[in-house]
């Protein structure tokens, strides 16, 4: 692990690489390892043998999700996918964002299940761990070629992400809208460009997100604003700035989100406010446990997106108040009622 005194290396959300919680031996770097420019970012094929994630959980808005990669070079300190790293023995620390997974077969191991006599056609959310759109995309290509066979299978999708890389596929995009079959949310933490430097550093800047909503309502693609996650005593007082740029922007409804802090993040969010917020780290992680009955995270259903206790209501009711005003409502429904399971194999996508 590096010195907890030393800052993150340049471009990185953490310097930190914790030791996997289900690893035998404990992690020791040397720096001397490290190249002179940093950390490098590493690529490597995920064998996975299925890509549809499904959960039962009354707080998710979708039953069903697909996660091209695992790992994601954004680097958000908050992310609270850092701990699914450690089930590959990799650490959630700076492993999460320089040791990414890509899943090349997505779009054929999607099209098997599609194919399955028993499957029933619900919206397919993409997002909802990692982000489809991060750097790795622009050569492996992945996400679009999952687009690429739900509009031939008039399958619905909505995604969720904070790069302005998902401008490229606005042509699938839009034909998907045309059908009622796709909504994007763009997620928007900060509108202050330093802090999203730090806080998520290789994200879109705040402006490239609010321009990428513009780009896609101009398309006539359904777009919205995830204000997620809101860090109490640090980005709270941005919420209705956020919502009012944003729909400003062309997003027509909106989404919030607590920020928790689950496993590993908790250690490595605290060292990231040591780094960039000293003077306000303590108070910064005393409004966060007061959020989660003391805790940094919650796992109960009901409440495990939103927090719990005054504060958590309070950016709740302002949410609510200042969607209401403009005009933001929640994500239209997609139909479902278009499906059609894949032919036999060639689809145009290689397989």
């Amino acid at each position: 692990m590096n010195d907890p005194a030393s800052p993150p290396p340049k471009g990185r959300g953490t310097g930190q690489n914790p030791t996997p919680r289900y690893a035998r031996q404990a992690r020791v770097s040397d720096p001397a390892d490290e190249p002179a420019t940093g950390p490098r970012t590493v690529v490597s094929v995920d064998a996975t043998r299925s890509v549809i994630t499904r959960n039962d959980s009354p707080d998710l808005p979708f039953n069903q999700s697909l996660n091209p990669y695992r790992g994601c070079e954004h680097g958000c300190i908050y992310c609270f996918a850092r701990p699914s790293h450690a089930y590959l023995d990799l650490s959630p620390g700076l492993d999460f964002e320089t040791r990414i997974l890509a899943k090349p077969r997505a779009a054929q191991l999607l099209a098997d299940a599609l194919r399955k006599p028993g499957y029933r056609c619900q919206v397919l959310a993409m997002g909802t761990n990692t982000d489809p759109y991060q750097p790795a995309e622009r050569n492996w290509r992945i996400t679009r070629s999952v687009l690429e066979l739900l509009l031939d299978c008039r399958h619905p999708v909505a995604i969720v992400t904070k790069s302005a890389r998902v401008c490229r596929d606005i042509d699938l995009l839009a034909e998907l809208a045309r059908q009622e079959l796709a909504t994007v949310f763009l997620s928007v933490t900060t509108l202050d460009a330093d802090m999203a430097r730090t806080l998520e550093p290789r994200a879109a800047a705040p402006q490239a997100r609010l321009d990428a909503i513009a780009r896609l309502a101009q398309a006539g693609v359904p777009v919205g604003v995830l204000v997620s996650p809101i860090v109490p005593a640090l980005t709270d007082h941005e919420l209705e700035r956020i919502l009012e740029a944003a729909h400003g922007a062309g997003a027509r409804f909106a989404g919030f989100g607590l920020v928790r802090l689950p496993g590993e993040v908790a250690g490595l969010f605290q060292d990231w406010l040591t780094h960039h917020h000293p003077l306000r780290a303590g108070h910064v992680m005393n409004a966060i446990r007061a959020s989660w009955r003391g805790e940094l995270a919650s796992s109960a259903f009901g409440e495990r997106q939103r927090g719990h206790g005054p504060q958590a209501q309070l950016i709740a009711q302002r949410f609510t108040l200042a969607s209401r005003r403009l005009g933001l409502g929640q994500a239209p429904p997609l139909a479902t009622q278009h499906f059609r399971p894949p032919a036999g194999g060639q689809l145009g996508l290689g397989f």
